[in-house]
């Protein structure tokens, strides 16, 4: 058992670089489709809507066949998918076939992000201890594997389609192959505690997990509407704002993205350490401390560190919200985090918008305020992640080091 489980971990990291190359490659082929297809900035902004409306309408079809069938059908499917239809995009002519392309995409999408995550719920439980954010980092080598693969297509002089297809045929090899070390199915091995869990928490056995589960759902949303603020005004708050270089403007994000991949391999540790709770609340209160350093301080190393602690605090959030989802009723893991993943990507999509509606209002800087109460409301909401054994468990921790 332990050496298969070993494997199941591995092929978990597996899927999520998969799935952060596969959508990587979409990412940094934009432009050039952009170009080819032949539409505005604007119009391409209202086609990604279509993009996140497919994943999203895919997570929740994804949730309940993935309690269903089994995460050992639903991931390699949801991979395969992915890969087969990566270079859909690469062949629009028009906005309409383009956003018919991305509608199947993010269908595809939408199935592997949340069949992966409950699988990566199913190892977590098997090994009794969290291992859900180190899955979360491994997302962003998908996406540094997908910028090196885009500038080799580049340099080769390949159309989009064709450099897409060759990373999607790659793809489908990879999540073929790795398909034989999932989990068959939710664990039977109890993670400590987890027995407590059902004592203290009866309600799970009433079917009352659905209340939490949408309580966990608004906070993924809050959070990842702040993901997806960082993801595209970050360079732009450096360059309109502080007048700082395109060059230098740039390195924003990256400093955000860096800090997030970085607080992500470190956090399990953290949650063995601390909890999921303390994790949730600390991190989400050390992002507002970053996005107001960004907001109000006037010097773009304030800016730059602002970033890094914005990126840092989120970093833990996502995963322990996902993972709680997954735990709250193991027979439904597939549809809870659907449910919470959903939201949470309704979030990441409705970030870049709604930061550019305030700054109809307000400037820049200030819009981001919105961000700062965001993350507080979600400090403040962290309880929701914890369950009667936390404390028998804490209990249980400081008796022994009596």
């Amino acid at each position: 058992m332990e050496r298969s489980l070993r494997a199941a971990r591995v092929a978990t990291y597996v899927y999520f670089v998969l799935y952060g190359t596969l959508l990587g490659t979409w990412v940094v082929q934009i432009p050039a489709i952009e170009e080819r297809v032949g539409i505005s900035h604007a119009a391409l902004g209202g086609l990604l809507v279509v993009l996140g409306l497919g994943a999203f309408v895919g997570m929740q079809v994804a949730g309940p066949l993935t309690d269903r069938l089994g995460t050992r059908t639903l991931v390699p499917a949801g991979g395969v998918l992915c890969g087969a239809t990566l270079f859909l995009p690469g062949l629009a002519h028009d906005p309409w076939t383009l956003g018919a392309a991305l509608l199947v995409f993010g269908l595809c999408n939408g199935c592997l992000d949340v069949s992966m995550n409950a699988h990566a719920v199913y190892v977590e439980k098997a090994y009794g201890r969290p291992v859900m954010s180190g899955f979360h980092a491994t997302f962003s080598v998908g996406g540094v594997l997908a910028a090196l693969a885009g500038a080799g297509a580049a340099s080769a002089g390949l159309n989009p389609a064709t450099g897409m297809a060759a990373v999607g045929a790659a793809g489908v090899a990879v999540a073929l192959a790795s398909a034989r070390a999932l989990l068959p199915a939710a664990p039977a091995v109890e993670s400590p505690g987890s027995a407590r869990d059902a004592e203290a928490s009866p309600a799970v056995e009433r079917g009352g997990t659905t209340g939490r589960v949408w309580m966990l759902a608004v906070l993924a949303l809050m959070v990842m509407l702040c993901e997806g603020a960082a993801n595209d005004w970050s360079a732009l708050h450096m360059k309109d704002v502080l007048g700082a270089p395109a060059g230098t403007a740039a390195l924003a994000y990256g400093t955000f993205a860096a800090a997030m991949t970085i607080g992500r391999l470190l956090a399990d540790r953290f949650v063995t350490r601390f909890g999921s709770p303390a994790i949730l609340r600390h991190g989400a209160t050390m992002a507002a401390v970053g996005i107001t350093l960004v907001a109000l301080g006037p010097w773009m190393w304030a800016a730059f560190t602002g970033w890094a602690l914005f990126g840092l605090g989120l970093s833990g959030c996502v995963p322990q919200l996902f993972s709680a989802a997954g735990h709250a009723d193991p027979s439904a893991a597939g549809a809870n985090v659907s449910r919470v993943a959903g939201l949470g990507y309704v979030g990441m999509l409705a970030g870049p918008a709604v930061i550019g509606w305030l700054t109809h209002l307000v400037a820049l800087n200030d819009a981001f305020v919105l961000l700062t109460l965001l993350c507080v409301t979600t400090a403040v909401g962290a309880r929701v992640l914890r369950t009667g054994s936390d404390d028998s468990t804490r209990r249980h921790e400081m008796a022994g080091t009596h």
